[in-house]
């Protein structure tokens, strides 16, 4: 089995939704994958039920439209904007926080679920794992899941720790 096989029977859809959602977001501007499966990317994949992305912000109107034309929810809230497709697992994030469109022009062509998908580079992905983890206001869940990825990220590719804070450093290196 594949792993786009079993992620489309763990997440009930989750792949063929995710196949859709790039499809139309092909169609409204500059858009990068973010988060846990842009990780994946890089290093050695765990499980999501997560879809994190940022659209070129005059874009994101008009590829939620599309979106709910294609019968998934669309809820807007204060940073962000999620769409679920009807019986599908998969949860789907676009930011809103414009500290992230600059993340556009540093995408790059990836292979996500057997589909070619445009991934923030993995500077981008690690400073918006950074930016994840030092916000008081998420879940404490949230955060220890950014600082597991910011460590899987850190074993990997070693630089990274230069713009880590130093309590992470010390994790890290304790090892």
């Amino acid at each position: 089995m594949t792993a786009t096989e079993a992620y489309e029977l763990t997440t009930q859809g989750g792949a063929t939704d995710f196949a859709r959602l790039i499809e139309a977001c092909e169609l409204f501007g500059p858009y990068c994958l973010i988060g846990g499966l842009a990780v994946n990317c890089y290093v050695e994949p765990v499980y999501t039920l997560d879809a994190d992305l940022v659209m070129v912000a005059s874009g994101l109107s008009a590829l939620a439209a599309r979106l709910d034309e294609q019968d998934f929810k669309i809820e807007e809230h204060l940073h962000s904007v999620y769409a679920t497709a009807h019986g599908s697992d998969l949860q789907i994030e676009f930011t809103t926080d414009e500290r992230y469109q600059a993340f556009l022009a540093r995408a790059q062509p990836a292979k996500v679920l057997g589909i070619l998908v445009r991934v923030a580079c993995l500077e981008d992905v690690t400073q918006g794992k950074l930016w994840a983890y030092g916000d008081p206001q998420r879940r404490l869940s949230k955060r220890k899941k950014d600082e597991l990825d910011l460590i899987r990220l850190a074993e990997a590719y070693p630089h990274l720790k230069s713009c880590y804070p130093s309590e992470l450093i010390q994790q890290i290196d304790r090892g």
